[in-house]
């Protein structure tokens, strides 16, 4: 029985398929992509509402919609502002935060509007994403009709952040393993989530239980009455498909151009969806093992189920004896996988798998460290630059009522066995994380209502590890007015690094409102 795990709180059980921000940008860091320039550092520009705009607001809110935002220089080449938005949604009037947005201008005069990025997560930060790779993701057709906008929703980054932990503390709880198929491990596990939550609470303050996604929709809401959009246009990928889908119902007379890829499926609940991502995982690996053994180098051997079995085994080698790498620290069989699983998000990145992998089964586990740390949001000097991990925490226990008593984790664990016999188990565990959470969840899964009449692209991919491509048509159901185009590929998300077939369905519709076919192929 597996022994050597960590807290699933930390391995983040859901966060291995639907964090989508990191892995997004793994190929652009490690490749050194260079960003588009923008114009946005040369002058300092403000927005003054629309009076449609103000008129439409809802009375409580009026004072949000109507605030006057300054975009400053910033990052070199863009606009950066700070939108304030209620901390509670049910007392408007009550205390408020912040919501960092930075913006990519055009460098047209035939601006159609803004269109907004969110890059996943939870936890992930759209500032980041737009400042490091909205140029090299979002087509320049695109960027010569909207000025890009990246934001961080609460809780992430600079809006407000869930703060938990020091430094220090993360590399240790990270290191720390739990003999979680045992009640004492399990008790183990729990006492630590406990006191981490509390260290949440104490230094995050009353937005930890306001980080949901229907909060986080409301504040997207009013980014687009600032942005003086009467519609809101709109590129969501991964966890930022969910937060897309949840404006979508709450705000449907308002919803522009929206383009959902890499789609979740708010209908399924969070054991669910776990289980569709242990699945398609499992897929993938079988897909790389297989490219693996046709290339040179390839450090697996035999069939591709005989290569899947080496990979498994070199996981329940470094589970048994964990490992030190070249700088001494100590890698557990959960750090090992959280830097394996990285680079299915791109198969560009297979190439960095296949290294890491065979330094790996020689004795060296420090290609893979250095995945699990970008993956962790941990810098070479060992600081932490961002709070992702307790983010994803703090918004998914609020999002998803959990299996949290001891028989429903184990039974949960088998069948996450049964669904992935590679990672499975890596997946279980989650309601470690929110059992002992300061506030309840406020959301019951469920099929989105949307009732607007715009026409919304959803996007999946056949070989996605992290949001099944079985998704994206369930969500296309909900949707009643929508378009869904399938790309056939692997990796996670499709626009921005599959094919021209993808980016000029998806530029087809932003720009020139022109909706693909529904079930589109390319």
């Amino acid at each position: 029985m597996k022994s050597a795990r960590a807290v699933p709180a930390r391995s983040r059980s859901l966060a291995i398929g639907v964090r989508a921000a990191g892995a997004m940008a793994l190929a652009l860091v490690l490749s050194s992509c260079t960003l588009f320039g923008g114009n946005g550092g040369q002058n300092n520009s403000s927005s003054t509402p629309k009076p449609e705009i103000a008129d439409a607001a809802p009375a409580e809110l009026r004072s949000y919609y109507t605030q006057k935002v300054d975009w400053a220089p910033c990052e070199s080449d863009f606009q950066c502002a700070t939108i304030k938005v209620p901390l509670d949604y049910s007392k408007p009037d009550g205390d408020t935060i912040g919501i960092a947005a930075l913006k990519l201008p055009t460098k047209s005069n035939n601006k159609k509007g803004s269109l907004l990025v969110n890059p996943g997560g939870p936890g992930g930060s759209g500032y980041d994403f737009v400042r490091d790779a909205g140029a090299t993701n979002i087509s320049e057709k695109v960027r010569a009709n909207y000025d890009i906008v990246g934001f961080d929703p609460r809780g992430v980054k600079r809006s407000a952040p869930v703060t938990c932990l020091t430094d220090q503390e993360r590399d240790a709880s990270r290191e720390k393993t739990y003999k979680l198929d045992t009640d004492a491990g399990l008790a183990e596990a729990l006492a630590d989530n406990k006191a981490i939550a509390a260290k949440c609470a104490e230094k995050t303050g009353p937005v930890l239980g306001h980080l949901d996604t229907a909060s986080a929709a409301k504040d997207l809401d009013i980014l687009r009455g600032v942005l003086n959009d009467e519609k809101l246009n709109y590129l969501g990928y991964s966890y930022g498909t969910f937060l897309g889908s949840t404006y979508a119902s709450l705000f449907p007379d308002t919803v522009g151009r929206m383009v959902l890829d890499g789609a979740m499926d708010p209908s399924l609940s969070y054991e669910e969806l776990t289980s569709g991502q242990a699945k398609a995982f499992e897929k993938a690996i079988l897909a790389y093992a297989t490219h693996c053994l046709e290339q040179s180098g390839c450090p697996l051997s035999g069939t591709p189920d005989d290569a899947v079995g080496q990979i498994r085994d070199i996981i329940n080698a470094v589970e048994a004896d964990p490992r030190a790498a070249k700088d001494g620290r100590m890698v557990n069989a959960s750090m090992f996988v959280s830097g394996f699983i990285l680079p299915f998000y791109n198969d560009d990145n297979w190439p960095l798998l296949t290294q890491a992998l065979g330094s790996a089964m020689k004795g060296d586990v420090s290609p893979m460290l250095r995945l699990a740390d970008f993956g962790a949001d941990r810098e070479p000097d060992g600081s932490y630059s961002a709070n992702s991990t307790f983010a994803f925490t703090a918004i998914n226990c609020l999002d998803y009522p959990m299996v949290t008593d001891t028989e429903g984790m184990r039974a949960d664990e088998q069948q996450l066995r049964k669904d992935s016999p590679t990672l499975g188990s890596y997946f279980a565990y989650g309601g470690t994380s929110c059992k002992e959470w300061p506030y309840k969840n406020v959301r019951t899964p469920a099929p989105v209502d949307y009732k607007g009449s715009t026409d919304i692209l959803v996007i999946g991919t056949t070989g996605d590890p992290a949001t099944p491509v079985e998704w994206a048509s369930e969500l296309r159901k909900q949707l009643g007015t929508a378009s869904l185009l399938t790309w056939e590929g692997e990796g996670h998300t499709a626009y921005g690094r599959s094919n021209d077939c993808v980016g000029n369905a998806v530029d087809g519709y932003l720009v020139d409102g022109k909706t693909p076919a529904d079930n589109t192929v390319c």
